[in-house]
C-alpha cells in the first residue's frame, strides 16, 4: 500500500488546479506547471484538498500512486515557494560572475567555461565565488545545480571544485615521503 499516495495534498487559496485530459494544471502566484496523471489513479478536489486513488491494486499502479502524488506536491510547493539550490566554488581563482542571464565561470581552465541559462531558471551571484539556482521546477532546479556542479566537481585532495553548500566533501591524505631512505 502507498503511504505516500494516501496523504492528501492541501491547496492554498491563491493556487488553482485544473484537469484537462490525462494533464493536471497548478497556477500560482509564481507561475504554473503541468503534471502528468498516471494510469489507474483518479483524482478528485474536495475542500482545498487533493485526493489521489487508485483503481488496481499490482504493484506498478502502487509505485505510480505514490509518484504522481509527489509530483504534484512538488508543482504545488513550487508554485506557491519555489525552490533553490546554493553552489559554492572553492579553489584559488575560481570566479563566477553574471553576464545576462549567462554564468561566465573561471574554474583553472584555460578558457572561461559559459553556462548557458535554462529557461524557467534564474541564476543570482553573491559575491564571486556563490551561485543560487532558482526555479518553480524542483526537478529543473536539481537538475541545473547538477550541471554546473559537473563542470568541475570537488576534488578529494584539496577540496577544490564546484560543490553544494551542504556537501561535505571527503578529503583523502596525500603522499608522503620517508626521509633518509635512498
Amino acid at each position: 500500500m502507498s503511504r505516500i499516495g494516501l496523504k492528501p495534498i492541501t491547496i492554498d487559496k491563491e493556487v488553482q488546479v485544473n484537469l484537462s485530459g490525462k494533464m493536471i494544471t497548478i497556477i500560482g502566484p509564481k507561475g504554473s506547471l503541468s503534471v502528468p496523471l498516471a494510469e489507474n489513479i483518479e483524482f478528485k478536489i474536495e475542500e482545498s484538498k487533493v485526493f489521489l486513488t487508485r483503481t488496481r491494486e499490482d504493484l506498478k499502479t502502487k509505485a505510480l500512486h505514490g509518484l504522481t502524488r509527489s509530483l504534484l506536491y512538488n508543482a504545488v510547493m513550487g508554485v506557491v515557494n519555489g525552490y533553490q539550490k546554493k553552489l559554492e566554488l572553492v579553489g584559488t581563482g575560481y570566479r563566477v560572475k553574471l553576464e545576462g542571464s549567462d554564468l561566465h565561470l573561471s574554474l583553472g581552465f584555460s578558457h572561461p567555461v559559459i553556462f548557458k541559462a535554462v529557461s524557467g531558471i534564474e541564476f543570482i551571484v553573491e559575491g564571486n565565488n556563490v551561485i543560487y539556482v532558482k526555479g518553480i521546477d524542483k526537478h529543473l532546479v536539481g537538475q541545473t545545480a547538477a550541471d554546473i556542479r559537473t563542470l568541475r566537481p570537488p576534488e578529494p585532495y584539496k577540496g577544490k571544485g564546484i560543490r553544494y553548500s551542504d556537501e561535505i566533501v571527503r578529503r583523502k591524505a596525500g603522499k608522503t615521503v620517508k626521509s633518509g631512505e635512498k
